[in-house]
């Protein structure tokens, strides 16, 4: 009986010693997480405000350098524009020029990003998080570097050349906040990166506004915001360095399991859909702006600035709390009812109002797809499975304010707005069949 009576007394011992362990072990777990995301949200609000800098500067940038003597290749870039304009019956305001210009600019960005996403989440998985996105900061810093010395033109197209094969930063961002997250906190996880991009967008393009203004080379008006959005770029890199430690799962290869590609092409479908009809919007907003109420830069800014903060804060709350697949559903109604509005509005009142409901857009559709995509599960192959998503994507943004502003000039604002909202309910409605039934896709499991 004494026998028995230790015995029990050491399985009852042992298993109370292997739940501590447990318990610690996953207490170590959630610490490093923390820590990781902290370190990875610190960075994508440098890199982005970096990044946003430069976007009210377009205008008189490419005023900049239209002024210039000898400009062979903007002079051609103009040329195509012009032959652009004058296939639709309507008159475009000159003043559009440097619009247009960059938006052809973004663009170009944007397929650039298509085409080396999926090579940098490759490289990802290969080599380790933390080295591709240090080699990713190599490439972003070059490409500020080519901007501080853009005296010409032609070296401000390579500087956004650079930047678009170069920029890694969020796709890899999501991969690190996939590896140290868990299904049940992966929406409010990634819903950081989403505050990251609002406060960025926020505060970005006013500094590099009013650093426009302060000017220490006349080769160059804008090597002082330049310089700085380099110095951002060089302190992350720094951060990045000393801080942030490798997140991808180190397994033998017979160990690692293929990350699942089932369900990915409904994501990437949608996030391309979505992106082609709401990136079209986003480009045509200053020019309705300005028909309807003669908007300036500066009005236009502040247009885009409560956008910003109001997304911040439902990325903060709703987009964190609420599970990915109500999320995208909400932000896909959401674009719809804001493109219906804007095919009507006729004061600044409704205005703010559409502008409100964009918000809501903006701070769940990119967040909500990109927390699904990351449910597919697996570890091989993640970084390379995100980049094609986010690849996707890019495309979708590339090629919708071409098509969008066509169709805005040659049908007129309420049929662009009408026909974009009713491509949107499309898009909802294809995600909501799909999703739902599991016989189309396994995703919505991962959130049972």
């Amino acid at each position: 009986m004494v026998t028995e009576g230790k015995a029990k007394g050491s399985v009852v011992h042992s298993q109370e010693g292997a739940s501590k362990s447990v318990d610690e072990s996953e207490a170590a777990a959630t610490a490093f997480a923390k820590s990781v995301i902290r370190i990875v949200f610190i960075s994508l609000v440098l890199d982005l405000l970096s990044f946003t800098m430069i976007l009210p500067l377009f205008p008189r940038l490419l005023d900049f350098y239209r002024s210039q003597p000898e400009n062979a290749m903007l002079n051609s870039v103009l040329k195509y524009l012009n032959s652009y304009k004058t296939a639709f019956a309507r008159q475009i305001s000159p003043r559009f020029d440097v619009v247009l210009i960059g938006g052809a600019m973004g663009s170009l960005f944007s397929l650039l990003q298509a085409f080396a996403s999926p090579i940098i989440g490759t490289l990802s998985d290969k080599y380790g998080r933390r080295n591709a996105l240090l080699f990713s900061m190599f490439g972003n810093i070059l490409s500020v570097v080519l901007w501080v010395i853009a005296y010409n033109f032609p070296t401000f197209i390579a500087s956004r050349v650079v930047g678009g094969l170069s920029e890694g930063n969020v796709q890899l961002a999501m991969a690190i906040a996939t590896d140290v997250s868990t299904p049940e906190t992966r929406g409010s996880t990634l819903a950081l990166v989403g505050i990251a991009f609002s406060i960025a967008f926020t505060f970005g393009p006013m500094i590099g506004a009013y650093l426009s203004q302060q000017t220490f080379s006349t080769a160059n008006p804008f090597a002082t915001a330049a310089t700085f959005s380099l110095s951002l770029l060089l302190l992350e890199t720094i951060f990045l360095y000393g801080k942030l430690p490798e997140t991808r799962p180190v397994r033998s290869r017979k160990d690692e399991v293929e990350a699942s590609t089932k369900g990915l092409g409904l994501l990437s479908l949608v996030h391309f859909l979505f992106l082609f009809i709401f990136s079209g919007m986003e480009f045509s907003l200053p020019f309705m702006t300005f028909d309807l109420f003669n908007y300036s830069s500066k009005e236009n800014g502040r247009l885009l600035g409560f956008v910003g903060l109001l997304a911040a804060l439902l990325q903060g709350s709703f987009t964190r709390r609420a599970a990915p697949v109500r999320v995208v559903e909400t932000g896909l109604i959401s674009a719809a009812v804001s493109f219906f509005a804007l095919a009507r509005i006729d004061s600044q009142k409704g205005l703010y109002l559409a502008s409100a409901a964009l918000a809501v857009t903006s701070a769940t559709v990119v967040t909500g797809l990109t927390a699904l995509t990351s449910m597919l599960g697996g570890e091989k192959g993640r970084g390379k499975m995100l980049g094609g998503f986010r690849s996707a994507g890019q495309v979708g943004r590339a090629l919708g304010p071409v098509v969008f502003c066509t169709l805005y000039w040659w049908a007129g604002r309420e049929s662009a707005y009408v026909l974009g909202g009713t491509g949107m309910l499309a898009v909802a409605f294809l995600f909501w069949l799909n999703i739902e039934n599991p016989r189309h896709s396994q995703v919505e499991k991962k959130y049972q």
